[in-house]
């Protein structure tokens, strides 16, 4: 992260602003959910895969906190103090010991409530334009530490690239592979699904039924070293996804319309409703994207590339 230094050249000084960052969504490529835990959330194994569909935040100086946004979700997404970048300006203030004053701008694409971590995300632009606007100077790790306590996402969206997240998803440990890049279709519902909403789904449902247990997160990043789609698409897997389509029906439609179109595998991303499918390349992505839009089983169909570098001032 580029710092603004003070004369002495040993302490990082406020920086006049503005500053922009950009941070991308992520996918699970392998989203495994244990039982619920006595403090409420479910014991994860998942690994994490950032893409480039992006959130930008600008951060500048003001003598108070305030938000205002455009893009996706506007006039949707409250901007009060229920909003993850206002508690994350508030929350890295206090660890800081400085006042919460800036002016925050978001430029948003990455849909609401649609499995892609976008308020996550949007909580770890915040750290990182916060953090440079103030001067503090703080690791990515330190960063992580207060992104932590806002959501299981935000350490993963401060670092980027492909993560295997433990925990509840918070504890991040980057997957080392050889550079390779994965093509994707996303396909973006009309709507939202309740994170919490399907989690407490997939309780009622596994209460009645006990699942069959997906595959560890050992053979999708085995799969990922092979670097071949068809092996990877094999691989993927998300424990949420019967919850998710369980209180979705209609899912069950863009995923075969995926196939259709000649997608080499599909799965709901996280939580719901969005779906991310595999392609080989850049081209075939695109030609699942064009059936994905032709069947209209969608509210838009685009492409995405991964991994992407976690939030970073641009």
């Amino acid at each position: 992260m580029t710092e603004a230094w003070g004369p002495d050249d040993d302490e990082p000084r406020p920086h006049h602003g503005p500053v922009k960052v950009r941070v991308p969504a992520k996918i699970n490529l392998h989203l495994g959910v244990g039982p619920l835990r006595p403090d409420g959330y479910h014991e994860l194994n998942t690994v994490y895969h950032a893409i480039s569909l992006f959130d930008e935040l600008t951060a500048r100086r003001g003598d108070t906190l305030t938000l205002t946004m455009e893009g996706e979700g506007a006039g949707e997404l409250e901007l009060d103090e229920s909003n993850l970048i206002i508690r994350a300006a508030r929350a890295l203030a206090a660890r800081g010991r400085v006042p919460a004053y800036a002016r925050l701008h978001l430029r948003k694409s990455i849909p609401l409530a649609g499995g892609l971590a976008g308020g996550s995300a949007d909580a770890a632009a915040t750290l990182i334009a916060c953090d440079m606007l103030w001067g503090l100077g703080m690791s990515r790790d330190e960063l992580a530490e207060v992104g932590a306590e806002l959501g299981s996402d935000v350490p993963f969206l401060l670092h980027g690239g492909t993560a295997l997240g433990t925990g509840h998803g918070e504890a991040v440990s980057p997957i080392l592979a050889r550079p390779t890049t994965w093509h994707w279709v996303v396909a973006i519902a009309d709507g939202g699904l309740s994170t919490p909403a399907v989690y407490r789904e997939l309780d009622r449902l596994r209460a009645a039924s006990p699942p069959e247990p997906l595959g560890g997160p050992d053979e999708l990043m085995a799969a990922m070293r092979q670097r071949d789609p068809k092996v990877l698409g094999a691989a993927l897997g998300n424990d949420l996804q019967p919850a998710a389509l369980a209180l979705r029906p209609q899912l069950a439609d863009v995923l075969h319309a995926g196939q259709e179109a000649g997608a080499i595998a599909g799965l709901v991303s996280g939580s719901g409703p969005t779906c991310v499918f595999l392609a080989a390349d850049a081209n075939h992505a695109q030609r699942v994207a064009a059936g994905l839009t032709e069947a209209g089983v969608c509210r838009a169909a685009v492409t995405a590339r991964g991994p992407q570098p976690g939030a970073r001032v641009i």
